[in-house]
C-alpha cells in the first residue's frame, strides 16, 4: 500500500467545551498535541469534541454527524454548530443506545427532512423506532414514525439506516439478546429492513406484507452497496466471528443457528468472518472494488478487497471507530472512545478526512 501523501493541515482554535445547550454550541478543531494527533502522514482532523458519534452525513461541502445523546453536529465553513433532536418519545442511555443512523435523502436541500433511528423507553422497556425528522433553524423535529417497536432490550440494537440506490430505505436492527427472534420472520429483530421513504412496504419485498428484506442478524451496523447495486452488510458475531455478508433478498444469514465456518442448509455463510478475533465491525462504505469497515474493538479503519477476500488495517492508532463515508474526494471516518467502553484522549471524539487518491 502506498505510504499516505501529504495533506494540508487545517490549523484552527481550540475547541470550546460541548454541553448540549439552549444555545448553539460553536466550535473548531482542538490544537492540543495527544497520541493521536494528525502528521502530514496520517488523517487530517475535521471536527473534535464529539460525543459519542454514530452516523456520518455529507451535503454539498456541509457535514451531518448524529451524537447517541440525542444531537446532530453541522460542520458549515468551518463553523460547528450542534443542534438539538426534539423526539417524541424518551431517549434511552442504555449501553449501545440513543440516537442512532441519521441519513439525509437527495432532497434534502429543499426539504430539510432526514430519517433517523432511535432507541426509546417507554413503561420500563427498551425499544426502536424508525422516524422522518424536519430541520427547523437551530432544532431537528420528529414529525413521522415509520417503524415503531422494533426489539431492543440492553444491547444489540442494530441502528444503521441508509438510503439504497433503489432509492428506499434500508435499516439494520439487532436480535436485542434474544437470539432466536432473529430467525422469526414474524419479529423485526435481527434483520435488514427495506421500506419505502413514506414507511409503506415496497410491493417487490422477498416477504410478502414485510419489511424483512434478509434475516438471522445477530447486530448489525453497517450497509453499503457497490457500483452493481450488491448490498453489503457488516455484523457482531458473538465474541468473536464478526461477519461482512454480501446480503441477497430474502435470504437467512444463521443466526444463531451457524456462525463462522459453520453451514447448515438453506443459510448464508459470510463472505469473510474475524474467527477468533474480535472486530466488532460498525458503519462500511464502498469505493474501488474495496469495502471500508469502522472497527470498534478492533480499533481500526479496515479495508476488504471484494475479489481478493484480503482484510488489512487501513488506519489504526484513532481507537474505537464507528462509521466510515466516501464522498466527493475524501474518505471521512469518526472515532467512538467517548462511548463508555473506549479511552478518550484530549479532543475526542474527532472526525477525520483522508484523500480517496491516496488509497489506490
Amino acid at each position: 500500500m502506498k505510504r499516505w501523501g501529504p495533506l494540508l493541515i487545517v490549523i484552527m482554535m481550540a475547541l470550546t467545551g460541548c454541553t448540549v445547550s439552549d444555545e448553539n454550541d460553536k466550535a473548531q478543531p482542538d490544537s492540543e498535541k495527544d497520541s493521536r494527533e494528525t502528521t502530514s502522514e496520517g488523517p487530517e482532523v475535521v471536527l473534535t469534541n464529539l460525543d459519542a458519534p454514530w452516523s456520518i452525513q455529507k451535503v454539498g461541502e456541509t457535514l451531518y454527524v448524529s451524537e447517541r445523546s440525542g444531537t446532530i453536529v453541522q460542520w458549515k465553513n468551518n463553523e460547528m454548530v450542534r443542534h438539538k433532536v426534539k423526539l417524541e418519545k424518551t431517549l434511552s442511555s442504555k449501553a449501545e443506545a440513543g440516537l442512532l443512523g441519521f441519513v439525509l435523502p437527495p432532497d434534502f436541500s429543499k426539504s430539510h427532512r432526514a430519517y433517523a433511528y432511535y432507541t426509546y423507553e417507554e413503561g420500563g422497556q427498551s425499544l426502536n423506532r424508525i422516524i422522518l425528522l424536519q430541520q427547523e433553524s437551530d432544532l431537528w423535529i420528529e414529525k413521522k414514525t415509520l417503524i415503531d417497536k422494533i426489539p431492543s432490550g440492553d444491547y444489540h440494537h442494530g441502528g444503521r439506516i441508509k438510503i439504497g440506490p433503489d432509492g428506499t430505505l434500508y435499516a439494520t436492527t439487532g436480535d436485542a439478546r434474544a437470539a432466536m427472534i432473529a430467525q422469526d420472520i414474524k419479529s423485526l429483530g435481527g434483520k435488514v429492513l427495506r421500506m419505502n421513504l413514506d414507511g409503506t412496504i415496497p410491493e417487490d419485498n422477498p416477504l410478502d406484507h414485510s419489511y424483512i428484506y434478509s434475516y438471522g442478524h445477530r447486530n448489525p451496523q453497517g450497509l453499503a452497496w457497490d457500483n452493481m447495486g450488491q448490498l453489503y452488510e457488516s455484523e457482531h458475531g458473538e465474541s468473536a466471528h464478526d461477519e461482512l455478508n454480501e446480503i441477497l433478498p430474502g435470504k437467512n444469514y444463521g443466526w444463531p443457528e451457524i456462525e463462522g465456518n459453520m453451514t447448515k442448509s438453506n443459510m448464508e455463510v459470510p463472505l469473510i468472518h474475524s474467527g477468533n478475533d474480535t472486530w466488532a465491525p460498525s458503519g462500511i462504505a464502498y469505493f474501488d472494488g474495496k469495502l471500508f469497515v469502522a472497527s470498534l474493538r478492533g480499533e481500526a479503519l479496515k479495508s476488504y478487497d471484494i475479489q481478493s477476500g484480503k482484510m488489512t488495517d487501513l488506519v489504526t492508532d484513532y481507537g474505537r471507530i464507528r462509521d466510515v463515508l466516501v464522498d466527493g474526494d475524501f474518505l471521512y471516518f469518526i472515532s467512538n472512545n467517548t462511548d463508555g467502553r473506549g479511552k478518550a484522549a484530549a479532543g475526542d471524539d474527532k472526525l477525520y478526512r483522508m484523500p480517496l487518491a491516496n488509497l489506490q
